[in-house]
């Protein structure tokens, strides 16, 4: 098992910064915040009024039959495009291919909750009858994955992981330990999240985990900065083309990285906060770089789960002085690009991992913009304000979830 190498031919997003992959981390490298005052629904009774909304993104190209769009949630619009984005720009199609040894592992961290939001006042309002019948397969998270297999007739593999804002990383890592097992030669794999919708938006703020800073949206992410206020909601997707290496050599596939690290742990500790010490984000990193081999002075960049809360980004600027040691300090660079993004929920990882293999593509690490005054108890160079021209040969990805659900991914140049 372990001898089967796997590696990245095709990465596709959908993001409030970019409609797709390339747009995406262009906005990354140049710090261009992609939070507004939000457009899809009226924000006038609630506390929050801003979010990383997907604007001007037209998803029925990206369906063969728009009848299956109409039935399907914007969560899953957004999923099926990044997978066709990413599939495409593998070539996967494009020769012979047994496509029984090709999986899908598209997840979502809520699901479609605009659906629920619609059919539930339907029945509430009108009558039992006014429910669409295609409400519960428009709803379910696993829809997604679903759908884009028989699309493409993969026979493969086929899950949708539900870990809050760790699933794309958890499906993308869980894709990789498949094929190094055997089963499967190719994974379309990620995470996509739609829940900028009323009940999302008044369940989130009522938790007070919502940043308010409503008057300066662009400025409202601000990780690891004194100031921060909490999270500020974003929508998007986030998928990879992953591959067993002698497949994807065999026909000849461009190779963006090999992911060689996946690590996921549980903090075991409380509903929604993370482990006052970083434990499980600690164990959880440590576990990645034990898959991949490395040690941490090999690894050069981490794009952090930073999402901008008092306590989250101090637990986790203590969980990687953990696993790297002096390392962190003395050559380790992080960024967190929730500070342009938001927080992307379910498909978070799958466009963080994005802008792990691009820096090392690029040579550029992507920068935590918003950073004025930064927090003494984050005590790390989070790459401030500014992208930075650095060789990384190695980036680690950060996905920590309500629950104490944690997965980290490592990509290296290949």
């Amino acid at each position: 098992m372990d001898n089967r190498r796997v590696v990245v031919t095709g990465i596709g997003a959908v993001s409030p910064i970019g409609n797709d992959a390339k747009s995406t981390w262009e906005s990354m490298k140049e710090g261009r915040s992609g939070i507004r005052l939000i457009e899809s629904m009226d924000t006038t009774d609630y506390p929050v009024k801003i979010a990383g909304e997907v604007r001007d993104f037209d998803h029925t190209k990206y369906f063969s039959n728009p009848k299956d769009a109409r039935r399907m949630d914007r969560y899953a619009h957004l999923s099926i495009a990044a997978a066709q984005m990413a599939l495409d720009e593998s070539g996967l199609l494009e020769g012979e291919l047994d496509r029984d040894q090709v999986g899908v592992m598209l997840g979502s961290g809520i699901g479609g909750l605009g659906t629920l939001e619609v059919n539930h006042t339907a029945l509430m309002q009108r009558s039992p009858s006014r429910v669409s019948p295609f409400t519960i397969p428009m709803m379910i998270s696993n829809i997604a994955s679903g759908v884009f297999s028989m699309e493409h007739g993969f026979g493969g593999p086929n899950m949708a992981i539900v870990t809050a804002c760790a699933t794309a990383n958890h499906s993308i890592g869980e894709a990789w330990r498949m094929i190094k097992f055997g089963d499967a030669k190719a994974f379309v794999a990620g995470g996509s999240e739609a829940a900028i919708r009323p009940m999302g938006l008044a369940g989130f703020a009522n938790m007070k985990a919502l940043s308010t800073r409503n008057d300066d949206p662009t400025s409202a992410s601000r990780p690891f900065e004194v100031g921060r206020d909490g999270f500020v909601m974003g929508e998007g997707a986030g998928v990879l083309v992953i591959e067993e290496l002698e497949h994807a050599k065999q026909r000849g596939a461009t190779i963006f990285a090999e992911l060689t690290g996946y690590g996921l742990s549980a903090d075991a500790y409380h509903l929604t906060s993370p482990h006052p010490e970083g434990l499980g984000a600690a164990r959880c990193m440590e576990m990645a770089l034990k898959h991949s081999g490395l040690n941490p002075e090999d690894v050069q960049y981490v794009n952090a789960h930073g999402t901008s809360t008092p306590q989250g980004d101090v637990c986790e600027t203590k969980a990687i002085k953990k696993s790297f040691g002096n390392w962190a300090k003395e050559g380790l660079v992080v960024s967190s690009t929730k500070s342009m993004t938001g927080h992307l929920l379910g498909a978070a990882g799958g466009v963080e991992v994005l802008a792990c293999i691009h820096a090392i593509r690029d040579g550029v690490i992507p920068p935590t913009i918003n950073l004025e005054e930064q927090d003494p108890e984050c005590d790390l160079d989070y790459c401030a304000n500014t992208a930075r021209e650095m060789e990384v040969k190695a980036a680690l990805s950060n996905s920590f979830g309500f629950g104490g659900h944690n997965a980290s991914l490592l990509v290296e140049k290949f």
